[in-house]
């Protein structure tokens, strides 16, 4: 039930994503107190992006990445600071990427809004 969602204008190679999507998922299962059994982690790269007005034509001189991060139940004030912080040193240990060029949207969710195995979570 846990996601984390990362796009960004690059591409690395497919070994770094594989990485760092299992980083993320083991993160994400502690950060939010879930079995990351339930956790899912995908990756979008060469998505046309801009922040702040500049895109660098090989997106490589002004990267850029958008996360979310959703999940069943709520976030409290200090987790969501906490995992902005981990979060976006993760992926500029990885990927390069400035914190200051991360944005990441926390979502809530109802459990009868989210589905799995032919039911819902609520």
């Amino acid at each position: 039930m846990p996601l984390i969602k990362l796009q960004t204008p690059l591409q690395p190679e497919p070994a770094a994503v594989e990485e760092l999507l299992k980083s993320l998922s083991a993160a994400l299962a502690k950060q939010v107190s879930k079995p990351e059994a339930y956790v899912m982690t995908a990756f979008e790269g060469g998505i046309p992006m801009t922040f702040g007005g500049s895109a660098d034509p090989c997106c490589y001189a002004d990267p850029c990445c958008y996360v979310e991060i959703k999940s069943v139940g709520q976030f409290s004030a200090e987790q969501t600071r906490a995992m902005s912080e981990f979060f976006c040193s993760a992926i500029e240990a990885a990927l390069g990427i400035p914190k200051k060029r991360i944005f990441i949207e926390f979502t809530e969710a109802k459990g009868y809004l989210w589905g799995w195995n032919g039911t819902t979570f609520g």
